[in-house]
């Protein structure tokens, strides 16, 4: 299998991507990343990903299905010496969102999860969100992201349209009603733009 996939990028393999923000990207390692991932998962904060009951054995081997899927890659969100974040960057061509609306060329799909920060900061989470699409936009070539999270997750809705993305409707998945939202670069650029001008008056 070919890794210079939208999802993952030859280059993002052997070296790591770091953003204007100090975070540094690279792709998941397998096991040294699983005991995080799963210290991450069981807390109640993580109702959302639906992963609380898995075992760290359970959380390896989806994420070794993951890696090794040719459709989708996962990567780690370093701050400094810390893991701070997941993201999961996936095709959407090759996953069941696309059943529910026409997939584009450059399109890419998104999921991320922010681990517990070391102290509270008043707007660490848009950080790390903006920091991410920067990752997809720039280092991955993402023309268009879409996103299907749970229609009932308020705090990850904020999130999305502070970087401007667009919802377009809620679609049924077995296990949640999903909203479907997309966010083009300049959609992103015009979004987080306004923020600044906001920041800075």
């Amino acid at each position: 299998m070919s890794t210079d996939v939208l999802h993952r990028r030859a280059s993002a393999l052997h070296r790591c991507y770091r953003d204007e923000a100090g975070f540094d990207f690279r792709p998941l390692r397998i096991p040294e990343d699983i005991p995080t991932l799963h210290r991450w998962f069981v807390q109640p904060r993580a109702a959302f990903w639906l992963m609380q009951d898995k075992t760290e054995a359970e959380v390896r081997e989806a994420y070794q299905r993951m890696m090794d899927s040719g459709t989708a890659t996962a990567y780690i969100g370093w701050e400094g010496e810390r893991p701070a974040f997941l993201a999961e960057c996936y095709d959407p061509a090759q996953d069941r969102i696309r059943a529910f609306y026409p997939v584009q060329p450059g399109d890419l799909g998104m999921h991320i999860f922010i681990g517990p920060p070391e102290r509270r900061i008043a707007g660490y989470s848009r950080c790390v969100f903006h920091a991410l699409m920067r990752f997809m936009f720039e280092h991955l070539g993402a023309q268009r992201i879409v996103v299907e999270p749970d229609a009932t997750n308020h705090k990850v809705h904020a999130l999305n349209r502070s970087a401007g993305f667009v919802h377009d409707r809620d679609v049924a998945f077995p296990e949640k009603i999903a909203s479907l939202a997309f966010c083009t670069r300049r959609d992103f650029q015009q979004a987080t733009a306004a923020t600044q001008e906001e920041f800075h008056s």
